[in-house]
């Protein structure tokens, strides 16, 4: 049934605007730029008609009757094809976004993501008869003021102007939609029903049922979550053109983030010191060649709790993966972390939920690198058994860990000065970390495991700390180590 009356004698046209993310600026000389994130065009020697259009593209929505008309009444006829070719170009160079529209009725906004030479994507067209459904990749979001979709595996996006096209999309989810059901929620003819069903199919919005069984059912499609395609899609610049890298963006915002230690440590909780490196009882033993450290590396699910890990094991370790070291003469926020580290920006912290540890009471820790201590965050509780018993199912283990220690990022920091790529950077640097943490572990004889994952909501209850401003990222147990046939048993 038509929702929308059909507009009798509207005509289908297309209209054209530089797109929302990028300007348009003038160069002394009288050169007009185009500029957006990482990209330059310049566009030299351009006469009063192309100027004049390039400069209301840049504002507003140009159609082909209004394109003719400028340049025309600016320019002799004779300028037109240049003006066309320069629209043409742009296009397929993606600067220009491109509107559907019916009438004064706008349909359908194309807006690209990437820039450059082959940056549209393939052509595919409506085949009689088919039906489609939406793709599982597919994301809507407000941008800019408006109602985008777009898919991580395409170079474009869709923008909705007509509120009724979002409902074909959301009916597309349950059922397949074809050309009637486009035409019949839009109040379109077919011909413009189909136009519209062109565009969606190339920015693989809607899928025929073949390619929608792939995203579900075929490799390597079917192995991705929708989530994990868009965090590789956002921080690889490979289908794209949006800002990434060092950008400083907010670098203008008050409030900066706080030092190195001014997570959950502070005067008003209980502090331990930790044995200092080169007391007796620590690195009293030489340490192995790291190509012997690194062959005996491997993940131990059992701990020994006969002879549990030491507090001065715990210090070492600690002091050896996580110690901050000041640079500079003021001794402040700036030093450096024992592994590389983004931007080295020292983003980590480490806490230490402690079940078993010979000298240390249980509970949970943070371990304050700048001084080499550990600050009481929490007692044992029923959050800390949640976390311990969440990182026992996690690694398999037969008991509780001696100790798990619970990796965050104070992400502010990297936000600040990185666009596109900051969380992905946290996740690399704890990863870096993590190996870190094995190395050393195994030069100690102790008994190392990574997690694939964590209490997050635990954690965050027994710190209060915001997991927007420090999420827990990483998990890493430790305990002393079996013998090796107890370790096989």
């Amino acid at each position: 049934m038509n929702r929308t009356p059909l507009l009798h004698g509207a005509v289908k046209t297309e209209s054209y605007r530089l797109r929302a993310d990028a300007r348009l600026t003038e160069e002394p000389g009288g050169c007009l730029v185009l500029e957006q994130s990482r990209y330059r065009l310049r566009l030299p020697g351009l006469e009063a008609g192309r100027r004049a259009l390039l400069l209301r593209m840049a504002e507003n929505w140009l159609g082909d009757l209004q394109i003719a008309q400028l340049v025309t009444g600016l320019d002799s006829d004779s300028r037109l094809l240049q003006a066309q070719l320069l629209v043409r170009r742009l296009v397929l160079h993606s600067w220009l976004e491109r509107r559907i529209s019916l009438g004064t009725r706008a349909l359908l906004d194309v807006v690209p993501r990437r820039i450059g030479a082959h940056s549209m994507p393939p052509r595919h067209r409506h085949g009689a008869g088919a039906a489609y459904r939406l793709s599982r990749f597919a994301v809507l979001r407000a941008e800019q003021s408006r109602m985008v979709v777009y898919s991580p595996l395409s170079t474009v996006g869709i923008s909705c102007p007509e509120p009724r096209l979002t409902a074909v999309l959301a009916r597309a989810c349950g059922e397949p939609v074809g050309l009637g059901e486009v035409a019949g929620e839009l109040g379109l003819d077919e011909s413009t029903a189909e136009l519209l069903l062109n565009e969606l199919l190339s920015a693989r919005l809607l899928l025929t049922p073949q390619e929608a069984e792939a995203e579900t059912r075929t490799a390597p499609l079917a192995l991705w979550s929708a989530e994990e395609l868009w965090l590789h899609d956002r921080t690889r610049p490979e289908r794209h053109a949006a800002p990434i890298g060092a950008t400083d963006r907010f670098r203008d915002l008050p409030e900066p983030e706080p030092g190195i230690t001014e997570t959950v440590s502070g005067s008003a909780r209980p502090s331990i010191a930790l044995p200092e490196p080169g007391t007796a009882g620590l690195r009293d033993r030489p340490s192995d060649s790291l190509s012997a450290v690194m062959s005996r590396r491997r993940s131990v699910r059992r701990h020994d709790d006969t002879r549990p890990l030491t507090v001065a094991q715990l210090g070492e370790f600690l002091h050896r993966v996580q110690r901050f070291e000041p640079r500079g003469r003021d001794g402040g926020a700036n030093g450096v972390r024992p592994y590389p580290g983004a931007g080295g920006l020292g983003e980590l912290e480490v806490y230490a939920l402690v079940s078993r540890c010979a000298g240390l009471r249980s509970g949970l820790y943070h371990y304050d690198s700048a001084h080499h201590r550990l600050t009481t965050v929490a007692a044992p509780g029923t959050e800390t058994e949640r976390m311990l018993s969440f990182a026992r199912a996690t690694a398999t283990m037969p008991g509780p860990p001696q100790v798990l220690f619970v990796i965050t990022a104070r992400v502010g920091p990297l936000m600040r000065k990185y666009e596109g790529i900051p969380y992905a950077l946290a996740l690399k640097d704890a990863g870096i970390l993590t190996a870190w943490m094995y190395l050393v572990a195994t030069d100690m004889d102790l008994a190392p495991c990574a997690l694939g994952a964590g209490d997050a909501a635990s954690f965050a209850a027994l710190t209060g700390l915001d997991p927007l401003a420090e999420p827990a990222i990483a998990e890493f147990t430790l305990g002393s180590r079996p013998t090796e046939a107890e370790e096989q048993s």
